[in-house]
C-alpha cells in the first residue's frame, strides 16, 4: 500500500494508524502543487485533490479519513484500533469518528484560509471551544484515550486536528485533560515515528 500525505495534514492520523497496526506501507508526499515527491500527478489518482489518499496493493484509490482508519482497524483487528463491526462499541466509536470529522476538523478548515477576517477568525475559534468542551467532557474521567484505556482510530484522529492548534494559536489552556491527552498520544512510539518520518519533529 502506499499513503499519499502532506506533513501534518490530517493525513497524518491515517500514516500513524498504519504504524499502530505494523501494515507494511509506503509514503509519497503531495506538494501544494498536487504533484507528489516522484513526480506523478495527483489529481489523476485523486480528483478530489486531497489528502489523505491510499493506494491499495491491487492499484485502488480508497479516499477519506473515517473510512481509511476504520479500513486500517479492521487490516488488524487484534491490535483493537477498533471495536468489530456490529458492536455497540463500534457505533459509539464511529459517532465519535463524525463527530471529529464534521465538528472539529471542518472548524479548522477557515482558520488556514489567510484571508479571513478577526471576526471571522473569532467566530471559528469560538465554535472549536465549544466542540472541544465536549471531548474535555469525555475525558474528565481520567481515562487515557477517547474511549477508555485503549488507543483507537478516534485517538489518532484528535490528536492529529488539535495539534493544529499550535500553528494556528488556538488557545487550548482551558482543557487540560485534552491536553495531557496530547502529550500521552505524542510519546507513543508509533506516533513519533510517524512525526518525524513527515519532518515534523527531529528524531532522538
Amino acid at each position: 500500500m502506499k499513503l499519499y500525505y502532506m506533513p501534518g495534514a490530517c493525513s497524518l492520523a491515517t500514516h500513524i494508524l498504519l504504524r499502530e497496526a505494523n501494515v507494511p506501507f509506503e509514503l509519497e508526499r503531495v506538494g501544494r502543487d498536487k504533484k507528489t515527491e516522484h513526480g506523478e500527478d495527483f489529481l489523476a489518482l485523486n480528483p478530489k485533490g486531497y489528502v489523505p489518499a491510499l493506494k491499495l496493493d491491487d492499484g485502488d484509490i480508497v479516499t477519506e479519513n473515517v473510512v481509511l482508519h476504520g479500513y486500517v482497524a479492521d487490516l488488524k483487528p487484534e491490535t483493537k484500533l477498533a471495536p468489530a463491526h456490529g458492536t455497540k462499541a463500534r457505533l459509539k466509536q464511529d459517532e465519535l469518528a463524525v463527530f471529529i470529522s464534521t465538528e472539529i476538523h471542518k472548524s479548522y478548515s477557515p482558520l488556514f484560509n489567510p484571508a479571513i477576517t478577526d471576526d471571522g477568525r473569532k467566530a471559528a475559534i469560538d465554535k472549536l471551544l465549544t466542540r472541544y468542551k465536549l471531548i474535555e467532557n469525555v475525558l474528565a474521567d481520567g481515562r487515557t484515550y477517547l474511549t477508555g484505556g485503549t488507543f483507537a482510530t478516534v485517538d489518532a484522529y484528535l490528536f492529529t486536528v488539535t495539534n493544529w492548534s499550535n500553528t494556528l494559536k488556538v488557545d487550548l489552556s482551558a482543557f487540560p485533560n485534552l491536553l495531557a491527552f496530547q502529550t500521552r498520544v505524542a510519546a507513543r512510539p508509533a506516533v513519533l515515528a510517524s512525526l518525524v518520518a513527515e519532518g515534523l519533529v527531529k528524531a532522538a
